[in-house]
């Protein structure tokens, strides 16, 4: 299996997994309220700082922290109301990535081992 496969089956079994964990009542679905889950390819929820940065600016789109899942996902939910302030936002309300994106995160990651790779083959030829 490729790469790409495996990554693809990864991210096919964490969306599912968070299907799972996030059963919204009928109240929640039907009481005016919208949800969203922020994710991280970094861990960086882990960092207080960077937790409490975050909750800071969902907030100022009407989102509260309803559960944080791991270092990497929170669940947010806000009134549908919170929408007519989107546009004076200077972030987009909507967004669910926080730091470096998941094309960019994987470029970093197969650059790193091409690099390692091209060093361990410079390093066994000049051995020679």
């Amino acid at each position: 299996m490729s790469g790409a496969a495996v990554a693809a089956a990864a991210e096919k079994r964490r969306r599912e997994k968070e299907e799972e964990m996030t059963r919204y009542t009928n109240s929640e679905v039907e009481g005016g309220w919208e949800f969203k889950i922020l994710r991280s390819n970094t861990g960086a929820f882990g960092k207080p700082v960077v937790l409490r940065r975050v909750c800071d600016e969902e907030a100022r789109a009407g989102w509260t922290l309803v559960e944080k899942f791991d270092n990497e996902r929170l669940r947010f939910k806000r009134p549908v109301s919170a929408r007519a302030g989107d546009s004076a936002l200077p972030f987009d309300a909507y967004r669910s990535q926080y730091g470096i994106g998941t094309g960019a995160f994987v470029a970093l990651i197969l650059g790193a081992m091409f690099a390692a790779i091209f060093v361990v083959v410079a390093l066994v030829n000049a051995a020679r």
